[in-house]
């Protein structure tokens, strides 16, 4: 076990395609944790080892590697770029103390920059930027870090090295604080002189880092002030200072590919970075709750990452934040107040498992074959208790219907997407009782498509997709009567009940309220629960377009009897027959449910944001400021709004969000109603024909 001084938690973050998995692999290959650099091209990558991941040359998953640098253990989160896994990325900003935000040299800051670069502000993370790619052509250093301005900080950003050469001329830095220049062969720095050529850069940039530096101590300040100048080892320490406390973000380049500077990084997290006894205390939800980052105190930790494997069982990773955690021992589970037996614990590098018999305070690790461990539980010592903050997850913004292409399919469909739901909290599955569904939902349509490719390969399942459907309601407008008498004669005892129905709208918010005016004996009491099961079975059915009916009083009022041939069921059948006539004479509509949405989008996409919730019928409540953003608030019907997160996020390049809620229903106009019911008689006809 380390100290937790001598541990560094470390997430890799950025846009997609930025190659923050191949320089998690170029890291791990020089910390001498992987014997060769995987690529992620060839599908052979430590860190990007799932089939979704080697299919589509993306990451999908949080992987977790580490391995050992001048005597400091470094734990390194590679995290997906792709918005659609933000849960990824999420839970693994929750559980580290820094992070590397890494761009694209020929593209710069791009939008998922911006997102990741805000979940690590709310989480008041130390981080560095790393200018990747330099090798390729149209590779711009300084362009880059121009475009480095539009990311929202109170820190100083400022570069700590400088290239040497661009694209295919790449070859290595220039070091600003010891004012020495490094060139690259097979992934080793050779010390150079610094090329006249750019020895203005230097001298621009490097004089930028002595003010940032001195900025960050009140004694180095007083002694720049005086004397105009700092020691090495004084920028040095204010620099670290600065890093440490997250009021300097400082900006690296290299190549990943080539193992240029990659060695640079490494030196700078485990010099610079905060290890987790930097950030003092561990506090539990109740305040009163605390521990110390020592392996002295009572054991805490969060569960932050769960993988069912077929074979193995459960994997739970988990974020140590106090004490030790030995194979044998019993934790109790604050979240669920369960006791669980630790079996078996474990370090990570991609899939591969090492075993290990203790994992102590500010490590990361997994434990094999524990049960009933969820996302976000804390586990502790029982000795003394404490639960820990959670992590905070997006809710989904997209959502389709599945269902088992066959019936033996049904089961393990179920189960596969409940296992997947535990793993993937930004994941939602339920059953649509009423609308006979399986609805799935996550944050875009790429998510969904890993959730489907996974749930064929891991459960054995196929699956087909489908729109999911709309939860129209029926209900009258004005009020109606209708009578019906059920007579059945055919040898034996006969069939016979006759009721005489009144009904009118309900405003009141109710869904159905049910009163007896029988005065005289016309029908006996017994009979009347009967004929308003009638109506109910009814108002579940539909009559319009097999949608359940609301809002309506039915006032039985008249009726007659057989004191041999009535029964139970005759008066179902004629309450349910006399309700339908009623329906039909009180001017029956459809109704649609509508949707309170609220967008969020940049200003200069207002228009064609409040464009488009227009051409889905909905009605604009209001647009305010929020920052650089603005929120509009709508109500939209539901139906309209089948797909919008892809629509929104094509319309705003990625910058939008929104978020949803029922409102109300309301009349469905009038053509659109004509449509939806002469739909669902076909769909009728063609389930009676089946």
């Amino acid at each position: 076990m380390y100290q937790p001084n001598m541990i560094r938690n470390v997430a890799m973050i950025s846009h997609g395609g930025a190659g923050k998995t191949t320089l998690t692999e170029a890291m791990l290959f020089n910390v001498k944790a992987v014997d060769r650099l995987g690529r992620v091209d060839n599908g052979n990558s430590a860190m990007d080892y799932e089939p979704d991941e080697i299919k589509r040359k993306i990451s999908v998953n949080v992987s977790l590697g580490y391995g050992e640098w001048q005597k400091i253990k470094v734990n390194i989160l590679d995290t997906p770029g792709y918005t659609d896994f933000v849960g990824e990325v999420k839970k693994s900003l929750r559980v580290v103390e820094g992070c590397v935000v890494v761009l694209d040299a020929s593209a710069g800051v791009e939008i998922g920059t911006e997102f990741v670069w805000q979940y690590a502000d709310e989480r008041n993370l130390a981080r560095c930027i790393f200018i990747n790619k330099m090798e390729k052509e149209h590779a711009d250093f300084y362009k880059a870090v121009e475009s480095i301005a539009i990311l929202e900080s109170a820190a100083n950003i400022v570069p700590l090295q400088l290239p040497l050469g661009t694209g295919d001329k790449f070859s290595g830095i220039v070091d600003l604080i010891r004012m020495k220049a490094y060139e690259y062969k097979d992934g080793k720095a050779q010390e150079k002189p610094i090329p006249p050529e750019i020895s203005d850069k230097v001298e621009k940039y490097r004089e930028k880092l002595i003010d940032v530096a001195a900025e960050s101590d009140d004694a180095l300040t007083e002694k720049y002030l005086e004397t105009l100048e700092l020691s090495e080892q004084e920028i040095i320490s204010g620099l670290n200072k600065g890093i440490k406390n997250g009021s300097i973000i400082p900006i690296l380049c290299g190549s990943a590919y080539n193992n240029i500077g990659v060695d640079r990084l490494l030196d700078l997290l485990v010099a610079s970075f905060p290890s987790p006894v930097d950030m003092g205390m561990v506090c539990g939800i109740n305040p009163e709750e605390t521990r110390t980052v020592s392996l002295d105190d009572p054991f805490c930790g969060l569960a932050f990452k769960i993988i069912s494997d077929p074979h193995i069982g459960e994997l739970v990773f988990f974020r140590a934040y106090s004490g030790s955690l030995a194979n044998g021992v019993d934790v109790l589970n604050t979240t669920t107040e369960h006791k669980e037996r630790i079996g078996h614990l474990c370090l990570m590098i991609g899939k591969h498992k090492s075993d290990v018999e203790k994992i102590g305070a500010g490590d990361i690790g997994a434990i094999v074959k524990i049960k009933g461990v969820k996302i976000g539980d804390t586990l502790c010592a029982p000795s003394r208790s404490i639960t820990l903050p959670s992590i905070d997850f997006p809710e989904p913004s997209i959502s389709i219907a599945v269902h088992p292409k066959t019936k033996a399919d049904q089961e393990k469909m179920g189960l596969g997407l409940h296992k997947i739901a535990e793993e993937d909290l930004t994941f939602k599955m339920h059953l649509d009782h009423e609308l006979a569904q399986t609805i799935i939902s996550g944050i875009g349509e790429t998510h969904l498509d890993v959730v489907i490719d996974r749930l064929t390969r891991r459960f054995g399942t196929e699956v087909e997709m489908e729109k999911p459907r709309v939860p129209y309601r029926e209900t009258i407008r004005k009020p109606g009567q209708g009578n019906y008498k059920h007579k059945k004669q055919s040898g034996g005892r006969g069939q016979y009940g006759e009721a005489f129905l009144k009904i009118e709208p309900l405003t009141t918010g109710e869904r159905f309220e049910f009163v007896s005016d029988i005065f005289g004996g016309a029908i006996p009491a017994k009979y009347v629960p009967p004929v308003e099961k009638g109506i109910r079975d009814t108002m579940d059915r539909g009559i319009l377009a097999g949608c359940h009916i609301i809002n309506i009083k039915a006032i039985l009022y008249d009726g007659s009897f057989h004191d041999v041939d009535s029964s139970d069921l005759a008066f179902q059948i004629a309450g349910a027959y006399a309700f339908r006539k009623a329906f039909e004479d009180a001017n029956p509509v459809l109704l649609e449910p509508i949707v309170e949405v609220e967008c969020l989008a940049p200003e200069a996409n207002m228009g064609e944001v409040i464009g488009d919730l227009n051409v889905r019928r909905g009605r604009i409540l209001g647009v305010e400021p929020q920052g650089k953003n603005e929120l509009v608030k709508a109500n939209v019907p539901q139906s309209e709004m089948y797909k919008y997160a892809t629509s929104l996020r094509s319309i705003t390049r990625g910058r939008g969000s929104f978020k949803m809620k029922f409102s109300h229903y309301e009349e469905v106009p009038h053509p659109i109603a004509e449509k939806i019911i002469a739909e669902a008689k076909v769909a009728k006809e063609e389930e009676h024909h089946a």
